[in-house]
């Protein structure tokens, strides 16, 4: 192995790591209300408890409770949905698999709508909690036309594009059915992926589920390394496949839940940042897991920040600059790796 190559890929690893942290302080000090970086930065160690600046409550307020909570939860999912991108690409060994073609976003989107406009489990289910029932009962659906998370992945796929259509039938029905207009642009905003009602409680969970799902699927970086020369090989090697492939898709189909449910569906992050980072480190699971999601979560912080700063003193559903940037990444990569 070339010696210099470890020295990229640890730099590489540790420039993120630092700049991750940047990234989230200078995307908390811009928007509609300027603030200077050095009043967020005190903002954010008052809110983490390290210090007591006597700042204005309005200015400590939005920083905290507003912008900063939104850098996270932008963090956290677009980690999340970068590493459920990578696994389902090795896992199914599809490089167009993205955490939402088993049908999961299209499950939360109705369940999403179902308690938005039908009322469903009003004074009980929230959008969130809906959305979350709603991607659940997708995924099921999924398994079950799928006849298992056997060795056929092709199977897998049909029905995640199966369950998708249906989902996306179903969803389109109610709100073309039971909407007003104004309700349809909420519906709509909500469909394209938002992090404007995001606060801290929302962005916690979202981080501890994102970490644990990070972890279990870390202890299975060496497995999906054997997917990578297909199924025969991994039981060769003495690979649990089916197991193996049952845990990883609960773990990520959990993991896209928790996130749909709370920003909405936000594409092209799970299809696009995995090919990246292959490009940047290399195929080994070790090494390529962690620079992806530290390359998803700076990826959704630039996208957030975008999405408030692109029209002035309006905010673009996230999942529309994702799209913008992503598609365009997309293709740049498709051509240029043409002959494979």
């Amino acid at each position: 192995m070339n010696r210099a190559y470890p020295f990229k890929i640890g730099f590489i690893f540790i420039t993120g790591l630092i700049s991750l942290p940047v990234m989230m302080i200078f995307s908390s000090s811009i928007g509609d209300m300027s603030i200077s970086l050095s009043a967020t930065f005190q903002a954010i160690t008052n809110g983490v408890g390290l210090t007591h600046y006597d700042l204005p409550p309005v200015e400590a307020g939005i920083v905290w409770q507003y912008r900063m909570s939104r850098a996270f939860m932008a963090a956290c999912s677009g980690g999340g949905l970068a590493i459920c991108g990578l696994v389902l690409q090795s896992l199914l060994r599809n490089p167009l698999a993205e955490p939402y073609l088993l049908g999961i976003s299209a499950g939360a989107s109705t369940g999403a709508v179902m308690v938005m406009l039908l009322g469903i489990g009003s004074g009980v289910l929230t959008v969130g909690s809906g959305a979350f029932a709603g991607a659940c009962l997708a995924f099921g659906l999924i398994i079950l036309l799928s006849r298992g998370m056997g060795e056929n992945t092709g199977r897998i796929i049909l029905a995640g594009i199966a369950g998708t259509q249906l989902f996306n039938a179903l969803t389109s029905y109610i709100v073309s059915t039971s909407a007003n207009a104004e309700q349809s642009r909420g519906v709509m905003f909500w469909l394209l992926g938002s992090l404007s009602g995001v606060r801290w409680p929302d962005a916690v969970l979202c981080a501890i589920v994102i970490v644990s799902g990070f972890g279990v699927i870390m202890c299975y970086a060496r497995t999906l390394d054997t997917f990578s020369f297909g199924v025969d090989v991994s039981v060769t090697l003495g690979t649990p496949v089916v197991k193996v492939r049952v845990v990883l898709l609960l773990i990520t189909a959990f993991i896209t839940a928790v996130i749909v449910s709370s920003i909405g569906a936000v594409g092209f992050v799970g299809l696009v940042i995995p090919h990246v980072t292959r490009m940047l480190v290399g195929q080994r699971h070790l090494i390529t897991l962690p620079v992806t999601f530290l390359s998803g979560c700076h990826f959704m912080i630039l996208a957030d920040l975008m999405s408030r700063t692109l029209i002035p003193h309006q905010v673009l559903p996230i999942g529309v600059v994702t799209a913008l940037v992503g598609a365009p990444a997309f293709a740049f990569l498709l051509y240029q790796r043409k002959g494979n």
